[in-house]
């Protein structure tokens, strides 16, 4: 065998692995894939009215001893 009909040989199997895979892995872009959804927004959220009482924030101290 010369190394010509080896390099031959190498490369039909190379050639043949990227075919494969090309194939498991489906065709490139768009085609033949699902369409993808369009993004919806929301509208935003209204902001909640103030409240009449301040959450507790913990313990305050009014007069400090001396």
């Amino acid at each position: 065998m010369s190394s010509e009909s080896v390099g031959g040989i190498l490369g039909a199997i190379v050639a043949a692995i990227v075919l494969a895979v090309a194939v498991v892995f489906g065709p490139i872009g768009q085609y033949g894939k699902p369409p993808k959804p369009a993004k919806v927004e929301s509208a935003p959220a209204a902001a909640p009215a103030v409240p009449a009482v301040p959450a507790p924030r913990g313990p305050v101290i009014k007069e400090v001893p001396n």
